[in-house]
């Protein structure tokens, strides 16, 4: 029988260790069939998650149609994406591994649409769904599906400033809670800050205007406000009230891309959106009024 010195034992374990070592170097960098082959590598996710972006046109069957205004998309950072055809609202899951994003059944508002945005509309919610490829070069992310018959353009929409846009009043805030308009109070309520140190704009019923000082994230508003002097619906007048005493002093804000959020020391305040600027639209004027100049404080 022949036996083995501890020396003998000692290289035989070095030997074995470093069979054990190589191998599983050789295993690193892929999950292939083969070790270290990589085929099955899977591509960083794509980065898209909390990203906006302007729709600029899809392609179904090969056809391929650019977009109205308005169109756009978000990719939320729980894993939806939302957007606007350029007339309803959208929503849906999205999952993203690598550069694959699989979007899953829509929700869509149901407002009529002029007959060439529900044409692109209904293109849009064909291109936009199920396993898409993805490809980012710059400011530009495609969205292709297998067969390239179908995908959707989209360019990086910047956040808006908030001097110099027309902010859409859509909303009031009390605390921690977000509540709509008046029913009935229609859609004219809307502000700009200018250049100029002042705010201008309507409150639901009256135009306005008033000095505003902006400071760090602070503004302030020195009220009250010159407004117009027209009579309105009751829920006009009932809005209307309600912004003129909150637009005067001091107003924390808050800019998310294309969302504002005023709101005084009390926790009381508004939300607006920036407004669409429509291709040769007419009848409103920079300012966010619609031409008559406010005459005096109340």
């Amino acid at each position: 029988m022949q036996t083995q010195t501890p020396r003998t034992l000692a290289s035989a374990a070095s030997a074995a260790a470093l069979v054990l070592l190589l191998a599983a170097c050789g295993s690193e960098g892929g999950t292939g069939s083969g070790p270290g082959s990589g085929s099955d590598t899977v591509s960083p996710d794509l980065p898209v998650a909390g990203t906006h972006w302007t729709i600029g046109a899809v392609t179904v069957d090969g056809r391929r149609s650019a977009a109205p205004d308005g169109a756009r998309v978000e990719f939320t950072k729980d894993g939806r994406v939302r957007g606007n055809s350029g007339c309803n609202t959208f929503g849906a899951t999205v999952a993203v591994r690598g550069e694959t994003l699989t979007v899953g059944p829509q929700e869509i508002t149901a407002i009529g649409c002029p007959a060439d945005r529900q044409r692109f509309e209904t293109e849009l919610m064909k291109a936009l769904t199920g396993p898409l490829k993805g490809k980012l070069a710059g400011e530009a992310l495609t969205l292709a599906s297998a067969d390239g018959r179908a995908g959707v353009e989209l360019a990086a929409e910047a956040d808006v400033p908030l001097r110099g846009t027309t902010w859409k009043i859509d909303g009031l805030v009390s605390g921690n809670t977000a509540s709509s308009l008046p029913a009935g109070s229609g859609d004219k309520a809307r502000l700009v800050f200018g250049a100029d140190g002042r705010v201008t704009g309507n409150l639901g019923c009256n135009n306005f205007s008033a000095a505003a000082r902006v400071e760090g994230k602070t503004v302030t508003i020195e009220g009250p406000a010159a407004t117009t002097r027209m009579m309105c619906t009751s829920p006009q007048m009932q809005l209307e009230t309600k912004l003129y005493e909150l637009l005067d002093g001091p107003l924390t804000y808050r800019l998310d891309h294309r969302t504002l959020t005023l709101v005084n020391a009390e926790g009381e305040g508004l939300g607006a959106k920036a407004a669409d600027v429509k291709a040769g639209a007419t009848g409103g004027t920079s300012d966010g009024t619609d031409g008559q100049a406010p005459s005096a404080s109340r």
